[in-house]
């Protein structure tokens, strides 16, 4: 298992570095292809009354990524996640009381979790210095992870939410901020020596990760708390070793969103 582990981890940061190296057409699809696996592994978990429900998701999520793409971070971006709200609950009438409203918020969260989130990881790669700062989204969720993980495994006593991940400690949790932290400020250093940054990224980076390591923290428990309800050890199995998309990207989903704000205003603060 470890083995498979490694090799599908492996694979993932490749893929992920190729298509990050886009920031076009094929990283926006990339993240639709995302959002709409992981769409489907959250609505099988507890299947909507009807399917119409699950196709209207998918079909805001396409719409989505089409308007981000042909028109970037736009007031626009805003029009399919309304429009897809209100198809929900036009739904929600027409079947009463066939439907149940435990449906209408399955769907809205399905399309907010999922293309809306990972939509930040687009909106930030095409930011000036947008492949140099995207980085700072995997260090402060698989990152943090990682350093979580080693520091638990070595010095980790005191659980940090015994009910949703007892396998989590207070002090690893601790040793992934500081570590995402640590991790960003030498990325920062190094590109500011090769004259690809400022000097002010020698700071705003690391603080970026250490919040964003905090908020990852919270986006794993908070996937784990969902698999817990319905009693389920993966979402699915498409990533070997992995499980599924929000198996994977749990932390990444909460993480994206927060280092672009976090970054944007350090920057106008700085």
């Amino acid at each position: 298992m470890f083995k498979t582990r490694l090799i599908s981890g492996a694979v993932l940061l490749i893929i992920a570095y190729f298509s990050l190296c886009q920031n076009g057409v094929l990283l926006a699809l990339i993240l639709l292809l995302l959002s709409v696996a992981g769409m489907i592994e959250l609505y099988k978990i507890d299947k909507p009354s009807t399917n119409t429900v699950m196709f209207i998701g998918l079909i805001t999520a396409s719409a989505y990524y089409v308007i981000l793409y042909m028109n970037g971070f736009s007031i626009l971006l805003q029009m399919p996640v309304v429009i897809g709200f209100l198809a929900i609950s036009f739904v929600f009438v027409i079947k009463y009381p066939k439907i149940e409203l435990k449906d209408i918020t399955l769907g809205i969260v399905g399309i907010i979790y999922l293309p809306v989130m990972l939509s930040y990881i687009y909106v930030l790669r095409n930011l000036e210095n947008g492949f140099i700062s995207v980085w700072l989204i995997f260090f402060g969720s698989w990152g943090a992870d990682t350093c979580a993980y080693c520091v638990g495994m070595l010095i980790g006593k005191k659980k940090l939410a015994p009910v949703l991940s007892p396998k989590k400690s207070v002090e690893g949790a601790v040793g992934g901020v500081m570590g995402a932290a640590v991790l960003s400020l030498i990325y920062a250093v190094i590109f500011n020596r090769l004259g690809y940054l400022n000097f002010k990224y020698i700071y705003v980076y690391p603080a970026v990760s250490f919040c964003a390591a905090i908020i990852s923290i919270y986006g794993d428990l908070f996937a784990s708390g969902i698999k817990r309800k319905y009693n389920i050890k993966d979402y699915s199995n498409l990533i070997p070793g992995h499980g599924g998309v929000l198996d994977r990207f749990d932390s990444v989903i909460f993480v994206a969103p927060v280092v672009y704000y976090t970054l944007k205003t350090l920057e106008s603060l700085f």
